[in-house]
């Protein structure tokens, strides 16, 4: 009796008429839903993946297209009814890559063999460094510790134990893979696996370095100098490009990243460049004004502060906080003022302070004698 298979146009969801791409475009959504690697253990749809596959190697052929439409199963296959598994195209099922033929289309799901033996960068690395305030703001250079995978000093990085460069594989011819071509139904393709003799890595190291295993790297703690810019803040960082862990097989070296940290300081407060700074003066300073040594980043300035000043008054220098990071220009100072009030006075202090209070009158305190005239009954 003969085998019952179903209609190639059926399996793919197409009608006889379908152009090449229709067709094609069918198999490749089957395909890409059904295939084993996506689905492990579901035997349903590995058995339309595989019916899949047959329907489009005949489908997308002109010349067994044309023998199908005319013959059917029979057509393309003489063997069909005899209970014979091989199609025309002399393989079967047992001859498909199915991972090969998924990966031509599109484009694979990890299943490529890994490429150990060419070049790789090297892994960013993160340190870190405590500043002080000036620091920070007018930069610096600083010397910091970090560990990171550098060339063996025993072998130079060599691998071997003699300093001797390590004799290519010749398995692979130092590829560290071996390549073949696969018979699929769709054609032949390229696939390329691991050199198993070299595991990869396109050497054999016969006398391996002690120190480093025959790997050529070691992890080492190093000293490194690191410029800060002017006008670096909390929680910003410095990278220095290649400064990371050493590459692989000639791959460039990774990043360093340095994240910033900064002391608080005794007098200044830090909002972006702005600088704040808080000054007490006396009652007798701010009624009658004065000259004051105000810090700055840059040292002590003068600043006339004017007679009748108020608790909470402002005033502002001007470029006198942190330069920029751009370099163009610096942020001001703001120095916020705080009037002290006299505590602890002497009957004789008191006094004077009371001769003082009836010797002023409206326009020495005109808030708050306008604020009490607003509560008068």
């Amino acid at each position: 009796m003969a085998e019952s298979k179903r209609d190639y146009y059926e399996i793919l969801g197409v009608p006889k008429s379908a152009e090449e791409s229709e067709i094609k475009k069918a198999y490749r959504k089957i395909a890409k839903e059904c295939h084993p690697d996506l689905n492990p253990g579901d035997k349903n749809k590995e058995l339309k993946f595989k019916e899949a596959n047959e329907a489009y190697e005949i489908l997308s052929d002109s010349q067994k297209k044309s023998a199908y439409d005319r013959y059917g199963h029979a057509g393309v296959d003489p063997s069909y009814g005899a209970g014979a598994g091989r199609g025309s195209g002399g393989f079967g099922f047992e001859d498909i890559d199915i991972g090969n033929i998924f990966e031509s289309f599109f484009g694979g799901f990890g299943s490529s063999p890994s490429r150990s033996s060419g070049p790789r960068r090297g892994e960013s690395i993160k340190a870190s460094v405590t500043l002080n305030f000036e620091e920070a703001a007018f930069g610096c250079e600083k010397e910091i510790k970090i560990s990171r995978v550098e060339d063996c000093a025993s072998c130079g990085g060599t691998c071997t134990s003699d300093g001797k460069q390590p004799d290519a594989c010749s398995a692979c011819r130092g590829a560290g893979q071996i390549r073949t071509n696969r018979r699929t139904p769709v054609g032949i393709f390229p696939t390329s696996e691991v050199c198993s003799a070299c595991k990869g890595k396109g050497k054999i190291v016969k006398n391996p370095c002690y120190d480093c295993k025959g790997t050529g790297l070691v992890r080492r703690q190093t000293s490194i100098s690191v410029k800060i810019p002017a006008g670096i803040d909390e929680r910003q960082s410095v990278s220095l490009r290649g400064q990371g862990d050493k590459g692989l097989n000639g791959g460039p070296a990774g990043d360093l990243f340095v994240s910033i940290s900064i002391r608080p300081h005794p007098f200044f407060i830090r909002e972006g460049f702005t600088v704040h700074c808080e000054v007490p003066i006396t009652f007798t300073q701010a009624a009658l004004g004065c000259e004051l040594e105000v810090p700055t980043l840059d040292g002590k300035v003068k600043y006339s502060v004017p007679e009748g000043t108020q608790p909470g008054a402002t005033f502002r220098l001007r470029n006198k906080g942190v330069p920029s990071l751009s370099g163009k220009g610096r942020g001001d100072q703001l120095v916020h003022i705080t009037v002290e009030i006299p505590r602890h006075l002497t009957k004789k202090q008191k006094e004077a302070i009371s001769r003082l209070e009836e010797l002023c009158d409206g326009k020495n305190h005109p808030k708050s004698k306008g604020f009490f005239e607003k509560f008068k009954l």
